[in-house]
């Protein structure tokens, strides 16, 4: 019996014994970095709209293609403004001031017959007071001479009126064709959607035959072969992250690699929803074969430390407590720490021998 107790009590304390793990801190290098998850983008990738809603009649061309900005993506039915180009091409033809030189002809005659009668009666004025200075002819003869100069002179301000307020005329209504042939020739561009950039088509979102809005993408652009990473990270991290900072990614398409990456542009503002900010970093190395939207995980590296003082994370009680091996807490400084890894800055040292309780 005596025997069975003993037996009992040293299982009762090896199994003690064996819940506790025992580790000393050990000197290695150590990098601290924050999480965030992310998707491949293509430079300057960006989704194209139609500035119009119709009918499409055709789409030249095809996912993978390369086009040069200005290039056709999708056209869209545009008969009407055609139409309305073609009457807006005539109102501008009318209305040209080359197609009414006829009328301004017309009133540059009257204004020269104007100028020859002014001039006459200017003469024959002036004769008439010469006569009358002379005690030759009566004062009515005079006052009938001034008269007609007077008329011819109304005449002819009046014609001179009348061809530069023609002249005006026919340059506005010149203008103002001119300038509806352009709206017009532009809203008819509009039924063509063109690429803005020197890319790749990655999308065509509609199909031959389907109606396009203004309100829905028809589809996505960017430049050929040229990626870089669009990352969320989380609010309570961003303080930490700044521009240059290394980027470790890894890619469900590339299992087993780590390609590294640098921030280049953090946004300032926080997505309410997802309480993350966004983050673009460029490759420092770009995989050989990527694609937009591929998902990937990335670590952000806010420093790095060779030759420190290291624990296992799992090993920190509290945040700054540790088990001495005689069951002792004993607090301790901590530095950079990492998922697994965290740095002692002191009180340990690396004969100490720490424990952690099984769970």
């Amino acid at each position: 019996m005596k025997a069975v107790k003993i037996l009992l009590l040293l299982l009762i304390l090896s199994s003690c014994k064996s819940k506790w793990e025992k580790t000393h801190p050990v000197v290695e290098n150590i990098t601290e970095s924050v999480y965030a998850s992310g998707i491949i983008k293509s430079r300057h990738q960006y989704q194209v709209f139609s500035k119009v809603n119709g009918l499409i009649v055709s789409i030249p061309v095809t996912e993978g293609d390369t086009v040069k900005k200005g290039d056709a993506i999708i056209h869209v039915l545009n008969e009407t403004a055609k139409l309305n180009t073609e009457n807006a091409a005539l109102s501008a033809a009318y209305a040209a001031v080359s197609a009414n030189t006829e009328k301004l002809n017309e009133l540059k005659v009257n204004i020269d017959l104007a100028k020859i009668k002014l001039n006459n009666d200017s003469l024959l004025l002036v004769r008439q007071r010469r006569l009358w200075e002379q005690q030759i002819g009566s004062l009515h003869q005079v006052e009938q001479a001034e008269l007609a100069y007077k008329s011819s002179l109304t005449s002819y301000n009046i014609a001179l009126y009348k061809y530069n307020d023609l002249q005006k005329q026919l340059n506005f209504a010149a203008k103002q064709s001119g300038k509806n042939l352009e709206i017009s020739t532009t809203q008819n561009s509009d039924y063509t959607v063109r690429s803005d950039i020197d890319g790749k088509v990655y999308s065509i979102l509609k199909k031959n035959g389907e109606m396009v809005n203004t309100q829905s993408p028809v589809a996505v652009i960017g430049e050929a072969g040229n990626f870089y990473l669009e990352l969320q990270a989380d609010e309570y991290d961003i303080a930490r992250i700044r521009l240059g900072q290394k980027v470790f990614i890894t890619l469900d398409s590339y299992k087993g690699q780590a390609f590294e990456a640098s921030v280049e542009k953090i946004y300032p503002i926080m997505n309410e929803r997802s309480r993350s900010f966004t983050i673009d970093a460029a490759f420092v190395k770009q995989p050989p074969v990527i694609y937009p939207n591929m998902t990937l995980e990335a670590n952000i590296v806010i420093q790095s430390k060779e030759k420190a003082l290291i624990i296992p994370r799992s090993f920190l009680l509290e945040d700054d407590y540790v088990m001495l091996e005689n069951k002792e807490k004993k607090k301790v400084v901590t530095g950079l720490k990492d998922y697994q890894k965290v740095e002692i800055l002191g009180g340990l040292t690396t004969a100490d021998v720490i424990m952690k309780p099984a769970p």
